[in-house]
């Protein structure tokens, strides 16, 4: 059976205290709207809309970012989660199949529990995910008879008694899609907010006739986020999460509670990263790769083999091969770095291209702006660059060339070539302790005139 996606997304978010839409505020380098999208997108859902409202032009890119051809539909007044779902009807109108909705500030579904969803469709009408809650607090509570799910009762509306159950909503709904918008449409505002509550839609169904059942999850799955602790806290759960997860794969964390991953990172078994180091988005680490400690990886791809700082930067574009070695205080971006080149100090390498088996030496810059455009650097393979040289792109050095240390290189490079571009050196006797006693009487008058 086909299954669309509705994600609410239309929140302001007031307590974030923020001008940016609460669904757009990050966790692990992507959006916790990202995070909802990509569990929607483990069930390869045939329409995924996106209920967006403040700051729906932003909501919307973002949206486009993770699947361009995602819906985005407008809720214009917030008037409670039936009113958002209802945005969605004239897009799935006709559509035959289950809808799901989720929630942008929702982000740690799993992919296994929306299953596990599909799969209770089959004995009822209406499935609502719940999870049993150490502290209840002001969540909804799930009231069941049996094995069914009777009605879900909203905190403020509730009784002491129901009160008193732990059994609470996710808001997590699913349905054949005629259904729930049958049942929407029955869905008055008489509660304590005046608005139209999605929760509704099950004692509705009840007394339709329609069955209905709840499928449980963990508590950590429903963290719902609005404000900005909450947001440390999901952050710090995701990155718990992620580190046991590297390390079940065979990677080795020296101090895990210091590193810190993003939402895609990827690292090969066998590989060992060191006290804090950084991944941002789009980070690929073969196996046998060693990070070290106080490095920055981002928008990056490390071989097998490569040995990365300490306090390295890899920024976007950066593409190693095998065997590399990027030493302390060197920063590559939109370079390729081939197999067993060396650059291990204090160096820049951006807009380039390092042959195999080439030494980088320290203090080298390719100077691939010219405060307009952007130029490539190329250098060959086996070669050997002297320390603090300048690259002037666009340029090219050779296989096998060298350049002489503290050279400005502003002309290719023939392979096999020793480029020197410095001025000569001159030794004038004697002119140091002159010039000092020059200075040293310089310093006296000021001092005098300054009295």
């Amino acid at each position: 059976m086909s299954t669309a996606c509705i994600i609410l997304a239309a929140g302001m978010g007031s307590r974030m205290n923020s001008d940016l839409p609460k669904v757009l505020h990050q966790i692990a380098g992507a959006p916790m709207l990202a995070h909802a999208m990509h569990s929607a997108l483990s069930l390869d859902p045939a329409r995924l809309i996106v209920v967006a409202g403040h700051g729906a032009e932003a909501v919307t890119a973002a949206a486009e970012d993770v699947m361009p051809l995602t819906q985005v539909v407008l809720q214009r007044e917030q008037n409670g989660t039936a009113h958002a779902v209802d945005q969605a009807r004239d897009l799935l109108d006709g559509f035959q199949g289950d809808v799901i909705v989720l929630y942008g500030d929702t982000p740690f579904i799993r992919p296994e529990t929306l299953a596990a969803m599909q799969t209770a469709r089959a004995r009822h009408d209406i499935v609502v995910l719940g999870f049993e809650a150490r502290d209840p607090g002001r969540y909804g509570r799930l009231v069941m008879d049996g094995l069914s799910l009777d009605r879900i009762v909203e905190y403020k509306d509730a009784s002491e008694e129901e009160r008193k159950i732990t059994l609470c909503n996710s808001g997590v709904i699913c349905a054949d899609a005629a259904t729930l918008f049958d049942l929407i449409a029955k869905v008055g505002n008489d509660n304590a907010a005046a608005e139209y509550y999605l929760t509704d839609v099950i004692a509705l169904a009840r007394a339709a006739g329609l069955s209905a059942g709840a499928v449980t999850c963990d508590e950590a799955e429903t963290m719902g986020i609005n404000s900005r602790a909450q947001l440390a806290d999901a952050e710090a759960a995701f990155q718990t999460r992620k580190r046991a997860e590297a390390m079940e794969d065979g990677v080795t964390l020296v101090a895990p509670e210091t590193v810190f991953l993003a939402h895609d990172t990827v690292i090969g078994r066998d590989s060992v990263i060191e006290p804090n180091v950084f991944f941002g988005p789009e980070v690929t680490v073969e196996s046998g790769a060693r990070i070290r400690a106080f490095s920055h990886l981002e928008g990056c791809h490390v071989s097998r083999g490569g040995l990365i700082g300490p306090f390295a930067r890899l920024r976007p574009g950066a593409e190693l091969s095998e065997d590399v070695h990027i030493g302390n205080f060197v920063e590559v971006k939109q370079a390729r770095v081939d197999r067993g080149a060396k650059i291990n100090h204090l160096s820049y390498i951006g807009d380039a291209e390092v042959g195999e088996e080439t030494n980088i030496g320290a203090g080298t810059i390719t100077c691939n702006y010219d405060g307009v455009m952007k130029h490539r650097t190329r250098i060959g393979a086996r070669a050997f660059i002297g320390s603090s040289t300048m690259l002037v792109a666009p340029v090219s050095v050779g296989d096998d060339a060298m350049t002489g240390s503290g050279s400005v290189i502003t002309a290719d490079v023939e392979p096999g070539a020793l480029a020197i571009g410095r001025a000569r050196q001159v030794s004038k006797p004697g002119m140091a302790r002159k010039l000092m006693e020059i200075l040293k009487l310089k310093k006296a008058r000021l001092a005098k005139e300054a009295e």
